[in-house]
């Protein structure tokens, strides 16, 4: 029996499963091979819903359905915590398991963590829209919030969902004029390095929205600790920056279990950024979020490694020698606003271009959204 094993049921390890139940239905069958599923978590969550939350376009509900209607039948699901890797002996320890399961490939899919208590004073100070509980938080705040200084601070990179920080401002804008609020608000955006967004391309036309929109882009801007009481964010460049509605993208983390494993000194698993294997360890892989690439921490590219890895464990799992390899592509749709959007791709090294914001192509974003579980389910 060859058995693989995908820990985490986020994006990528659930397509990952169902590319491989589909890949490797006869050896399936023949009970030659076993796939196996190991999340913590009985939901599966879209990540990107969560950033319609606050203006009552979506609800946290949405964003979540039972992992079991997603995964293909030949998969064998387990609900349980993984507490240790142990690569020398291809072993896994389950918080809800006395004995150990044993793997012939494994693929690490954990996601990233969210760690806003890094910063002093930034759990307490500020709102977020990475999760659910701070989606819903953020959106009772927004409703009652009808003047004041509105500050998007990009605290943690690389962080989820890259290029939610730019959507926010520009929808927030949109949605405060629909409601007449606009002038009464001053809006401002944060960022640390010296332009808009990691992206050249996409930081060059966020910097004109933002000039045209009267957003206030603010660049050089690290955020080392946010006073809740003064409502003040306190930078290492020495400025202050006062507030009335702090929107912050909290520093992210990766996972104990890697650091543990010794695959990844900060949580992210080092990788060959084509085959995607750990490079601290054989017969183990990473992809999505944990995954240390030079890409973005996207949904798209989770999506597109997990083809990559499907298709190299297949070969292996046959005997054969594994050629695919992963380019870095990465498509992902921009809001401009609350009816308008745009679309970028790029791989390794490519600059993306970003073409003109549209309704079509708002309306394009919002029916992928609703196609996702498709997606998931490895159909799309």
């Amino acid at each position: 029996m060859h058995r693989i094993a995908i820990v985490g049921g986020g994006t990528g390890g659930t397509v990952l499963a169902n590319r491989l139940a589909s890949e490797l239905q006869t050896e399936i069958a023949d009970g030659n091979v076993e796939v196996r599923l190991i999340t913590a978590d009985p939901n599966h969550v879209y990540k990107p819903t969560f950033l319609y939350v606050p203006f009552g376009k979506k609800t946290v509900d949405d964003a979540k359905r039972p992992i079991e209607e997603l995964v293909d039948r030949r998969v064998t699901l387990t609900i349980d915590e993984v507490t240790d890797v142990d690569t020398d002996q291809n072993r896994l320890s389950l918080a809800d398991r006395t004995t150990s399961l044993r793997y012939d490939q494994l693929v690490l899919a954990t996601g990233a963590n969210l760690e806003p208590e890094a910063v002093p004073g930034l759990a307490e100070g500020a709102h977020h829209f990475y999760g659910p509980d701070g989606a819903e938080r953020l959106r009772d705040e927004l409703a009652d919030f009808t003047e004041g200084h509105l500050v998007l601070s990009v605290v943690g990179v690389p962080h989820m969902c890259p290029a939610a920080p730019v959507e926010f401002p520009l929808m927030v804008d949109d949605w405060l004029r629909e409601r007449g609020r606009r002038e009464d608000v001053e809006i401002s955006y944060t960022y640390p390095i010296n332009r808009a967004h990691g992206l050249e391309s996409v930081a060059d036309w966020a910097t004109d929205l933002f000039e045209e929109r009267d957003i206030t882009l603010e660049t050089f801007f690290n955020v080392d600790e946010v006073d809740p009481d003064a409502e003040v964010v306190e930078t290492v460049e020495g400025t202050e920056l006062e507030y009335d509605l702090l929107v912050a993208i909290p520093p992210h983390r990766g996972s104990d279990l890697v650091i543990d494993a010794g695959l990844g000194e900060d949580g992210w698993v080092d990788v060959d950024r084509h085959t995607l294997e750990a490079t601290a360890a054989e017969d183990v892989y990473a992809i999505g979020d944990v995954a240390d690439v030079p890409t973005s921490k996207a949904g798209s590219v989770a999506h597109y490694e997990a083809g990559v890895v499907a298709d190299r464990i297949a070969s292996r799992a046959r005997g054969q020698t594994p050629t695919a390899i992963y380019d870095g592509k990465t498509v992902c749709f921009l809001e401009a606003g609350m009816d308008e959007a745009t679309f970028i791709e790029f791989t390794y090294g490519e600059e993306p271009y970003v073409r003109e914001p549209s309704k079509p192509l708002h309306w394009t974003k919002l029916g992928y959204n609703e196609s996702y579980w498709l997606t998931a389910r490895g159909l799309l």
